[in-house]
């Protein structure tokens, strides 16, 4: 929902007369806006009362809009200080001028607080005056600012072209986060937590991060009748946008361009499928909460996913897409609906649809028997049986912290099979799942340790630990050395869970792929699903991929949205992940 402006905001007209009667000064001469503005957070003159002019630059009172105008002045030759405020319109007071009108306040400085800890110097008007009509220029920029405070109200356009980052808030709320010099990463992807390289990356995401902004408070607000275009708004991550012009405004917690015109998009093109050599494939998914109520077409909505069948139908649709797209011949999958495996599970829905209008129901899944784990959604794994053939009993380990914390992995024998109907030698496959980031009842190590690593990393290592250890002991009892660890671990690439599994002798598929992502937080893009190989199995790797199908996708295109039916964009909130190997005799 979009996020609405503190009750808060608005003074009434009887408070602002009592302030001013209290500190005017009659006949007070009028003072540059960057001395109410100053150079600090806040306005130094806060709470008293004070005469400026200016030009309008941006008006937004009308509807759903911000509750006012920018007006700003010539300067008062200090870089370090805006020459712009924020007006708010008061009750009482009379219209405030419309964009290009010169205007004389006499008003409240004041240091609103926008929500998250953000704070705009503001003034409530007591006396306007118009002053005929008036130009104030743009200023440009061609890189962020060193400090975004200098800025603060005025008028900017913005030459260098900036990275969308996500889009997910666009529909929501009228916002997009975009960066300078090229996309985020997440410190943790590139540095150790808590390292001096994480430190600074995170300092650098900041100052180089900017939302735009249409301008308005309201919720679900049409595309059409703000200034962001349903075009821009619904672009990929990685898009550019060239000519952004607005007011530099601050609310909920981001400085942000409030757009007084449209961007210029160049769209980021949809990427086809990746290719992998390899004789067998192997694939991750996380299917984004796959339940399918009652598994009869009722029982919606269901504890989480899909609200409706018809979401459900789309939901499932979109997956089978993104399977078929990639081909794989084992898929590990997190985040399925733990109900089962029977004829109404949610798993044996995807399977059912993974094959219809194939000859011989190519595809099955891998049947545990109960679970595996007690947790409302679990892992799983399908495999095609015409390609590969499964050699054993699954096995799963459903001790702490698997019973109650992290998903339980699900292992699994293989064999490929050749052309001519010969089998390989046994390779294993563990869908795996591990504790995700949200606090949630984090308390002691687990809580937020302010290294960038988020909660519950404590209990990530843990997993990570008791995996290597239950690998050790050949779980699946098929006596072989070729291993894959494949699902989403909730730790990105330089995090303890998986820098310990490394150091434990795992081999990541993706080592010499420097941009490779899976998952977008906030903007800021990273690796949440793995694979990791056993030294034997990663001797056979000739290919590894994410295919960027979901995470730079805007959440609007995803299965609620009925004009995405049948099509593999935004199926799920992860990428999947894409292996070729050579296993076949």
């Amino acid at each position: 929902m979009r996020r609405l402006m503190p009750p808060c905001f608005v003074l009434s007209a009887a408070m602002l007369l009592a302030l001013a009667g209290c500190r005017s000064m009659p006949g007070a001469p009028v003072q540059p806006i960057g001395t109410v503005q100053g150079s600090g957070d806040r306005s130094p003159v806060a709470g008293t009362t004070v005469w400026v002019e200016g030009v309008v630059t941006a008006d937004f009172r009308s509807g759903d809009g911000l509750g006012g105008v920018f007006v700003q002045d010539a300067g008062d030759g200090d870089p370090a200080t805006s020459d712009a405020l924020f007006v708010a319109a008061a009750p009482g007071i009379g219209p405030l001028p419309g964009v290009g009108q010169r205007v004389r306040l006499h008003g409240t400085a004041l240091e609103l607080d926008t929500g998250d800890g953000a704070s705009l110097t503001t003034l409530q008007p007591l006396r306007v005056e118009a002053l005929g009509t008036g130009a104030m220029a743009p200023a440009t920029m061609v890189a962020a600012p060193y400090a975004w405070e200098a800025f603060e109200g005025m008028a900017v356009r913005i030459e260098a072209p900036l990275t969308l980052a996500s889009a997910d808030d666009a529909a929501r709320r009228g916002e997009l986060v975009l960066s300078f010099d090229g996309p985020l990463w997440e410190p943790v992807e590139r540095a150790a937590p808590g390292s001096a390289d994480a430190v600074a990356l995170a300092d650098a995401n900041r100052q180089r991060r900017l939302v735009l902004d249409d301008g308005r408070l309201g919720q679900d607000l049409p595309l059409d009748t703000g200034p962001l275009p349903r075009a821009v708004a619904r672009a990929r991550a990685g898009s550019t946008l060239d000519d952004v012009t607005g007011v530099v405004d601050h609310r909920f917690g981001d400085h942000r361009i409030q757009l007084t015109a449209p961007p210029r998009l160049t769209a980021a093109p949809r990427p086809a499928p990746p290719q992998v050599a390899g004789d067998t494939r192997l694939a991750a998914f996380n299917v984004e909460n796959l339940f399918n109520g009652d598994g009869r077409g009722g029982g919606f909505p269901s504890e989480r996913g899909a609200r409706t069948a018809d979401e459900f139908a789309r939901q499932l649709g979109k997956q089978v897409a993104a399977i078929r797209a990639l081909d794989p011949h084992v898929a590990a999958l997190m985040e399925l609906e733990n109900d089962g495996h029977g004829a109404g599970s949610a798993v044996n829905a995807l399977v059912d649809a993974l094959n219809a209008g194939l000859d011989g129901a190519p595809w099955r899944a891998v049947d545990a028997g109960q679970g595996p784990g007690s947790d409302a959604i679990r892992v799983g794994l399908v495999y095609r049986h015409d390609r590969v053939r499964t050699v054993g009993t699954p096995a799963t380990l459903t001790e702490a912290p698997f019973d109650t914390l992290s998903r339980a992995p699900l292992a699994q024998a293989f064999v490929a099979l050749g052309d001519d109907g010969r089998r390989g030698g046994p390779f294993v496959v563990v869908a795996n799942h591990f504790k995700s980031k949200g606090c949630g009842d984090a308390a002691g190590a687990d809580a937020d340790q302010a290294d960038g690593a988020a909660c519950w990393n404590a209990t990530r290592l843990e997993s990570a630990q008791r995996l290597h250890a239950w690998l050790e002991t050949d779980p699946t009892g098929s006596g072989g050395d070729r291993v894959a660890i494949l699902g989403d671990l909730n730790a990105y690439g330089q995090e303890t869970p998986v820098a310990w599994l490394r150091q434990a002798g795992w081999r990541d598929a993706f080592e010499g792929h420097p941009d490779a992502y899976s998952y977008r937080y906030d903007g800021e893009r990273g690796r949440l699903d793995h694979a990791l190989l056993s030294p034997a199995l990663a001797g056979r790797l000739r290919g590894a991929a994410h295919w960027h199908a979901n995470a730079d996708e805007p959440r609007a295109a995803g299965y609620r949205n009925p004009d995405s039916a049948g099509t593999p964009w935004r199926s799920s909130d992860h990428d999947p992940l894409l292996l070729g190997l050579d296993l076949a005799p």
